[in-house]
């Protein structure tokens, strides 16, 4: 039986709408404030904020060919797995989308899961060689629904979207910086005033960074909620892949880990949080259900801390 949140989705949706909102009308408010104190042309902030988002728009883009060449993914042979293009069929009619995501390997030894695209490529979900074969079938199911409602929510959009504010931000600051250290205008404390506003840019493009980290979480437990609801038992389901994902990336060497943290915010799990490679999985999800983190402990985290996730999931089995 596919079990039905106890809490509504609508409080996600609202939390990272009113995120959004919040930095958007912030950093408008702030940069109409810094072009009305220096008395900066239009044209230089409209500048700099058209070379980042064209920046970004080039990388949403082609970034998954970059990407394709980083983690080495090809397109599975559907001779080979056509039990993987069925069970990927299947969750994304169940989600209701459109257009069936291509069904791709990434040949990488870490255990994981991504979905990933533009509008070049078309959706993407990918599963490295890592996890194919070492996780039940039943449990993949409920990781390609989580990566399924990444592509159904239109997520990678929404991190795009709100990741350029920081960027703007810093890259303003730093050219501020840099036009005040070599003599930029004297006007309003001369070139002082510069060098100060653009260090204080520069900090707070790292502040507005902690948002986007906060979105990025929501954006995982928006789809762990999405996985709960369209997979038969989905929540149990993900809630022992999660921890078999960790515990079998507590196998790889740590290199291989770091090499794999180049783009984690794709990955389902966060190759950081790892487990002892070889656990009893309903143990360590009961061990975490009743562990109490911090409410700092996942603040530079694309992830939400794993204890977390759990006591997430636990909505839809106690709903």
């Amino acid at each position: 039986m596919i079990a039905q949140p106890r809490v509504s989705l609508f409080g996600l949706r609202v939390s990272m709408f009113a995120i959004w909102l919040a930095v958007v009308g912030t950093a408008s408010l702030l940069l109409t404030a810094l072009i009305l104190y220096l008395g900066l042309p239009t044209f230089y902030i409209y500048g700099v904020i058209g070379f980042v988002v064209l920046l970004n728009i080039i990388q949403w883009l082609f970034g998954p060919y970059l990407i394709n060449a980083v983690y080495r993914v090809t397109e599975a042979d559907q001779s080979a797995y056509p039990w993987l293009y069925q069970m990927v069929d299947d969750v994304a009619r169940r989600s209701g989308m459109r257009e069936r995501p291509k069904v791709m390997i990434a040949n990488i030894d870490l255990p994981n899961a991504f979905a990933y695209g533009s509008p070049l490529t078309g959706p993407m979900v990918a599963v490295t060689s890592g996890l194919l074969g070492r996780l039940p079938r039943e449990e993949l199911e409920a990781v390609i629904a989580h990566e399924v409602g990444h592509l159904k929510h239109r997520d990678v959009v929404v991190m795009l979207m709100i990741s350029l504010i920081p960027a703007i931000i810093y890259y303003i600051g730093y050219t501020l910086y840099v036009s005040g250290l070599f003599g930029g205008s004297r006007r309003n404390g001369g070139g002082a005033a510069p060098v100060l506003i653009g260090i204080g840019l520069i900090v707070l493009s790292f502040i507005f960074n902690l948002f986007v980290f906060l979105m990025s979480r929501l954006r995982e437990y928006y789809a762990d909620s999405h996985a709960a609801t369209v997979v038969s038992d989905g929540a149990r389901r993900l809630q022992r892949a999660l921890v078999r994902i960790m515990a079998l990336s507590g196998r790889v060497r740590p290199e291989s880990r770091v090499r794999g943290e180049q783009l984690k915010m794709f990955f389902i799990s966060d190759p950081e949080h790892v487990v002892e490679p070889y656990v009893d999985v309903e143990r360590v999800v009961e061990e975490l259900r009743r562990s109490k983190p911090g409410p700092l402990s996942d603040l530079f985290s694309t992830h939400p801390h794993p204890a977390k996730r759990i006591k997430h999931l636990d909505r839809f089995i106690y709903a």
